[in-house]
């Protein structure tokens, strides 16, 4: 795996030709971050990283915070098929931390706040268990999802086992009307926008920007976010300050382990989530 970055102080020769510099496990750019990279300098350099990637048979890139604001270089770095990690992944698998962290940052408390899981077609190991986290903690928790029969089982299964009950729904106006926190898995912009969404709620958007079309809305709508942890690596001044730590994380994580050793490692790291984005907001 590589990590793309760019130069502190590129060197005039390299920036006329397009000249990539490789440093370990590093590719340089001979770009600034005080500068916008047009799209004919994009394309070179996209090409150039493409035939590095493929001479080393990598397959997956690390970008710098910089070059990820470069949005004609990151979709020229899609539309060659190159998976950058976005750390995306790693934000559903901490849903329940990312609840942690609102409740304490907005002086909430739990036993309070009704959350929603928004739920389309995501049922992973690592969603079901940290609802069941979460049941016995707060007020109350709704499922809103289209495929009622798979959580109905879950509904079931955790009132028999927890003595907990949960609400299973696909009500468009009234499911999520109570709902302080919405925890969005995997619901895109045209179908969230189909709910009536509490005016002052909170909204997690862990799989990518969803934009929330209501006029009255004047809530929390959070697309991103970034972690601390504990890095027993050998400390690298580039990684720590050009690249989001949530990004260098999830790279380090085999994806099909069960969720149980997934679990283990982030609690042996002491990840914790430290900030929670918007487009104009931050929590």
């Amino acid at each position: 795996m590589y990590y793309i970055q760019e130069s502190d102080k590129p060197v005039l020769v390299a920036k006329m030709f397009n000249i990539i510099e490789l440093v370990e496990d590093k590719i340089i750019l001979p770009v600034s971050s005080k500068e916008i990279i047009d799209n004919r300098k994009a394309n070179t350099l996209v090409k150039r990283i493409k035939k590095i990637l493929e001479k080393t048979d990598c397959k997956t890139v690390i970008v710098s915070k910089y070059l990820k604001g470069q949005e004609k270089f990151m979709e020229l770095l899609n539309n060659y098929m190159i998976n950058v990690i976005d750390g995306k992944w790693l934000f559903s698998v901490l849903s329940d931390r990312v609840l942690d962290y609102i409740v304490k940052k907005k002086n909430l408390k739990k036993e309070e706040v009704n959350v929603s899981f928004l739920v389309n077609k995501d049922y992973s190991d690592y969603l079901i268990e940290n609802i069941k986290k979460v049941v016995n903690t707060y007020k109350s928790i709704n499922i809103v999802t289209p495929n009622l029969g798979k959580f109905k089982k879950l509904e079931r299964d955790i009132l028999e086992k927890e003595g907990t009950m949960i609400t299973v729904t696909n009500n468009k106006k009234k499911s999520l009307m109570r709902s302080k926190i919405i925890l969005n898995f995997d619901f895109k912009t045209n179908e969230i926008n189909k709910y009536n969404i509490p005016d002052d709620s909170i909204i997690v958007n862990f799989k990518g920007d969803v934009d929330i079309n209501k006029k009255r809305f004047n809530g929390l709508n959070i697309n991103d976010y970034e972690i601390s942890y504990e890095n027993s690596e050998e400390f690298d001044y580039d990684k720590s300050r050009l690249y989001f730590q949530k990004d260098i994380y999830e790279a380090g994580i085999y994806k099909r382990q069960p969720y149980e050793f997934i679990e283990r490692k982030i609690n042996r790291d002491k990840v914790e989530v430290i900030e929670l984005r918007g487009k104009r907001t931050y929590l």
